[in-house]
């Protein structure tokens, strides 16, 4: 079980340069340690002396802004961390919300799939604008004006657990998943854009692919998803997690790689608009193509299987 101080020492470090965190680590907890003992000297038990010296030194952020000479300034040191809270906890959901309710709305009244996933994405840009700028704003009059926020006092209570240490990252995940994301709205998006420039919509793949591997592809791509999450919640890549990464990547890379082959994929209007593409290109387009993809695929299923090893050990 993991003590105050040590999750006191968690929460500073996450905050303050990689390169002098284990030089401030040894540092704080010898203050720490010393405090402790200079209490308990006095007659107070270690666990109220721990508790005593850690709300002495306050909150872990505010301490760490000062071991890495960062200025808590942008509204002010009184303000900023409630002012960083709330922003963060606003435009993490708002906007995500407003742009799928644009995009779903914009898609049932016009039959542009490709402008709806656009307005959607310029209704949440424009909405975490305008609230970073409204709630700056307020904190900033609020200031000014000399208004108390009446918080509540920083207590070792609001401590977070020890963090776990992860093979996987967030941001790692969010980008997969976000890729994943764009190839599905590519699927859909390809078949009613424009993409030539007399006005005509021309599909790039073929549409008869709708009627058979398209579905098939596109419910791949959302099991993907799925594992990224799994992946995420586990931490680390399993032996499981190896197994289903290795089934999804082969029922992608397998229909795609023979649609490629067999002159299937792209469609047949698409390619005799293009020149190049007519005198062989396609040919040559549809052999990159593959060997890009078997490469990628070999390459996901053995980093994941020495990933897992690692993780085992």
């Amino acid at each position: 079980m993991t003590t105050l101080t040590d999750r006191y020492l968690a929460a500073t470090l996450r905050s303050v340069p990689a390169a002098r965190r284990a030089e401030i680590a040894d540092e704080l907890r010898a203050s720490i340690a010393d405090m402790v003992d200079g209490r308990a000297a006095d007659g107070v038990d270690a666990v109220t002396a721990e508790r005593e010296v850690l709300t002495e030194l306050g909150n872990p952020a505010q301490l760490a802004a000062r071991y890495s000479d960062r200025r808590l300034q942008l509204i002010g040191p009184q303000y900023y961390l409630a002012w960083q809270r709330l922003l963060i906890l606003l435009v993490s959901s708002i906007p995500a919300v407003v742009g799928v309710l644009v995009g779903a709305i914009e898609a049932t009244v016009s039959d542009n799939p490709g402008g709806a996933i656009g307005a959607g994405f310029s209704a949440a840009f424009n909405v975490a604008v305008q609230i970073a700028f409204w709630v700056t704003l307020v904190f900033a009059v609020l200031e000014r004006v000399g208004t108390p926020l009446n918080l509540p006092e920083w207590t070792v209570d609001q401590l977070p657990d020890e963090p776990v240490e992860r093979d996987v990252s967030r941001t790692d995940t969010c980008a997969a998943i976000v890729f994943l994301v764009l190839t599905i709205a590519f699927l859909p998006w390809q078949q009613f854009q424009r993409v030539i420039g007399d006005g005509d919509r021309l599909p790039i793949l073929d549409p008869a692919l709708w009627a058979s591997w398209l579905p098939v592809l596109i419910a791949v791509l959302v099991a993907g998803i799925g594992l990224e999450i799994a992946k995420y919640r586990a931490g680390r890549w399993t032996w499981p997690l190896v197994g289903a990464n290795a089934m999804l990547n082969l029922a992608f890379a397998v229909p795609a790689s023979w649609l490629l082959l067999t002159d299937r994929l792209l469609n047949p209007d698409f390619v005799a608009r293009f020149a190049w593409l007519r005198d062989g290109g396609v040919d040559l387009v549809a052999r990159i193509s593959v060997v890009v993809t078997v490469g990628i695929t070999v390459w996901d299923v053995v980093d994941s299987a020495v990933k897992a090893r690692r993780a085992a050990r």
